[in-house]
């Protein structure tokens, strides 16, 4: 049987894949797990939701299996997933369960796990919930259930945070924020009023069905659009579950979580906070980003795809800066995992520090044309693997030089061969792409 537990959690159509039967086994599991851990206390869980519909019926779920364990609940309502983890680690609380399935559409849901200190539950401890799921043990009862107490500060206590880890006021600050009808829609426009910014928000009205719809970090066109009509400086773009920001400029123009953490890493730089002077990101990272971070003296290091590779790295070797081209910011000095709103508190702060746009920011780093052709093999293993696969990749990236970049992987889910081409035009890395894609499919 495959593992219950992905990458980011276990996720699945809600009330099919991701019943409350299963949410409730999963939470009752995990309070088993930490009370075998640690038996000098009554465990403790944080509890948050995004405000899709299905969260209303998973967060009853979860709570009650928890409480049934005998863990006591702190419940925190609708708020982001750094929120949550934020809250584990200022309560004191043994782990944190976000209810969300981020920027997935509204029919599915998922939950997510943290350990104390609102870090990434490890995998050897996931696993031991996932094979506790059939034999919860014996139900406590009497004054040994758990206990549910709602968090009615929990937004003060978490907007209060982000404003300590950005100190650089906002004021004069004009942004459009689409709060993608997520668990951002309170907390965001909020956090930058706060901070001193006059705050427009879009798709702010969650419904329980809305969450995602064409809004928020995987439809950018509204927010490129609102920062024009509404003469903004910039707008800021959350997903559901706001662990992510990706930006507008004030000419309505795209900015990336390349070009994002291309300005953090400047601006982090310069005020002596960026450990060993390195950024860490994904192979999946534009070239552009290379050569920018090259040209400023600042070294980057790569993972394999996935926000949790980049957390290991950053972890393992204490770096400071880290993410994905997809608005996954890590800023450990101050979050314990990708936080969407303090990512976007931190560029917004360096716009008004130094008074540049925020294109002329993002200017620091070209983005460069990125083809990427999915390739149906086979054997995944022996496309990759293959000499003729191997000879046509050393040929492009001959012909491209340090100007571009070619990236073949095999998918972790399908047989497909991941091709993904840079170069400095479009015409060029799609003619190459398509090229090393037909050796692929060939030598499959």
């Amino acid at each position: 049987m495959a593992r219950l537990f992905g990458t980011d959690g276990v996720r699945g159509l809600a009330n099919a894949e991701l019943s409350p039967t299963l949410a409730l086994s999963i939470a009752a599991s995990a309070a088993h797990v930490l009370a075998a851990h640690d038996r000098s206390h009554r465990p403790v869980a944080v509890v948050g939701r995004d405000p899709r519909a299905s969260g209303e019926m998973l967060e009853a779920a979860v709570v009650a299996g928890l409480a049934s364990a005998g863990a006591d609940v702190l419940r925190v309502g609708v708020l982001p997933t750094p929120a949550v983890a934020f809250l584990v680690a200022d309560t004191g609380a043994d782990v944190g369960v976000m209810i969300s399935a981020s920027h997935n559409p509204m029919p599915d849901n998922g939950i997510k796990l943290f350990a104390k200190g609102g870090h990434k539950l490890p995998d050897g401890i996931e696993d031991e919930i996932e094979s506790g799921l059939d034999n919860l043990g014996t139900a406590p009862t009497g004054a040994e259930i758990g206990r549910v107490t709602d968090v009615d500060d929990a937004l003060d206590r978490y907007a209060d945070h982000l404003l300590r880890s950005t100190p650089q006021r906002l004021d004069g600050l004009r942004v459009v924020v689409d709060c993608a009808n997520g668990a951002a829609s309170t907390a965001a426009p909020e956090a930058y009023r706060r901070a001193g910014a006059e705050v427009i928000a879009i798709n702010a009205a969650p419904d329980g069905i809305n969450i995602n719809d064409g809004c928020g970090s995987t439809h950018i066109e509204g927010l490129m659009a609102a920062v024009v009509e509404q003469e903004a400086d910039l707008g800021i773009a959350h997903d559901g579950d706001a662990d992510r920001c990706l930006a507008v400029d004030a000419d309505g123009q795209f900015v990336d979580g390349d070009q994002i953490m291309a300005v953090l890493a400047l601006a982090m730089s310069d005020a002596g906070e960026l450990a060993d002077n390195t950024v860490v990101a994904t192979v999946m990272s534009n070239l552009g980003l290379h050569l920018a971070m090259r040209d400023h003296g600042v070294t980057l290091r790569t993972t394999a795809v996935g926000d949790r590779y980049v957390l290991e790295e950053l972890r393992a070797s204490g770096y400071s800066l880290g993410g994905e081209q997809s608005g996954h910011v890590v800023l450990p000095g101050y979050a314990t995992t990708g936080d969407g709103l303090l990512t976007a508190l931190r560029l917004m702060g360096r716009v008004t520090a130094t008074g540049k746009s925020l294109a002329a920011l993002a200017g620091v780093m070209r983005r460069l044309p990125q083809v990427l052709v999915n390739v149906p093999v086979a054997d995944k293993v022996a496309a990759a693997e293959s000499k003729q696969v191997a000879d046509a990749v050393r040929d492009v990236e001959a012909e491209l030089g340090d100007t571009g970049r070619v990236l073949l992987r095999p998918s972790g889910t399908e047989q497909l061969i991941r091709v993904m081409v840079e170069a400095p035009d479009h015409d060029v890395a799609q003619a190459a792409a398509d090229r090393l894609a037909g050796v692929v499919s060939v030598a499959s």
